[in-house]
Parts: C-alpha cells; structure tokens; sequence
C-alpha cells in the first residue's frame, strides 16, 4: 500500500493501495465503479450563523463512525516516509483509520484527512462500505480532549490515481470540513485498483440547547 506525493514540500497526493493481486480478484469492483463522478451536494448542513459552525480547537482524533458505512474505528496518526510518500495503516491493521497528522485535526478550520483501506488480499477492509455513502449521511470522529465532531457528507468522488485532485482534498477551507480516502475503480493491470474515493464532508453546528420554560 503507497500514498504518493507530488513532490516535498507540496501537500501528498495520497494514493492508498493494496498489496498487488492478480487482476479481476477485488472485492466489490462493481461498487466502488459505481460512484464515478460527482455523486451531488448537499444543502442542509446546520450552520451557527452566516460564517458556519465555530471551529474547534486542536485535539487528535481517536474514533471515526460512520453508522451508513458500518464504520467504529480507531484513528491513528500518519506522517511522511524517508521518501515522501504518506504513511498508511498497514495491511495487518486493515480494520484501523489513519489521520494525516501534518494537516488539520478533525475539527479545526481546513480539510482534516482520513485515510483507509478499501480491501486488501485477505478480504475487505475498514472503507470497504465508502463508496455506498450518499450525500447528507452523517460521520462523527472522537477526539483525544473528549469532544465528539459530527460531519455531514457533501459530496463523493472518484478520481484516477495519476489524476489526484490535491486542491480539492487539501485546498485550504473557510471552515472545518473532513476528508476520507479509500480505493476505487476496478482492479489493473498491475494488480492494484486504478481510482480514489473521495469522501467531502463539512462540520455541523451542535444542536442548541432546548429553550428554558421557566
């Protein structure tokens, strides 16, 4: 599995991929083809006012959910290799989450990234389940101070590895919003998948306390 960099110095161009297999032997190819192109955006995410949800301060994360995907992971940091290339879970913690700890927390203004794998030679893996997202289902990612930040999904992407969409994933943001990462496409050639899946998501505001009766 390697996630490759565009160059030092450059935000990585992350591109998660299982250890080579003999092409047409992936779990779910269909599923993960399924979700070419921009799947949509979504309009109902909760705002505190005309600047959004107020940013949190900084705090590692510790758990993504994603009840829609069958997501209760740990998170761990990831950084850079002596070559450039970002750090990815190893395929014996195929079940755990990575968080580019060079970028922002879950929380904090800019694009937090999570990086998962969708499978690998011994079955499917955490993000397995990432490409049935749909705009508007919720993600929640536990943080080390205690807080729970909840997301929702704006949109879903996929996009050939050699064609890495670095500004959309860690283009700077007005507000907090998440990234999560897995493979996609189909199985080629050299046994790896060809594509990315790109989840987008943005901070919801908290639910304002009820009103007091008195």
């Amino acid at each position: 599995m390697t996630v490759a960099v565009s160059g030092r110095g450059e935000p990585p161009v992350v591109r998660v991929e299982t250890s080579a297999r003999q092409a047409g032997t992936g779990t779910g190819d269909a599923a993960a083809a399924g979700t070419a192109g921009t799947v949509g955006t979504a309009g109902g995410a909760a705002t505190t006012g005309p600047a959004g949800p107020r940013p949190f301060a900084a705090s590692k994360p510790t758990r993504l959910l994603i009840p829609t995907a069958g997501v209760d992971a740990p998170v761990s940091g990831l950084g850079l290799n002596a070559d450039g290339t970002v750090e990815v879970p190893t395929v014996e913690r195929a079940a755990e989450v990575g968080w580019y700890r060079n970028g922002p927390t879950p929380g904090e203004t800019g694009p937090a990234v999570l990086i998962g794998h969708y499978d690998t030679a011994r079955g499917p893996a955490v993000f397995r389940r990432l490409p049935d997202l749909r705009v508007g289902d919720p993600l929640q990612v536990r943080r080390e101070d205690g807080s729970t930040v909840d997301f929702r999904v704006r949109e879903l992407l996929q996009a050939a590895k050699n064609d890495f969409p670095t500004e959309t994933v860690y283009g700077d943001t007005a507000a907090p919003e998440l990234r999560l990462i897995t493979c996609g496409g189909r199985i080629g050639g050299d046994g790896h998948w060809t594509d990315n899946i790109i989840v987008l998501a943005d901070l919801v505001a908290p639910a304002a306390p009820p009103a007091s009766t008195g």
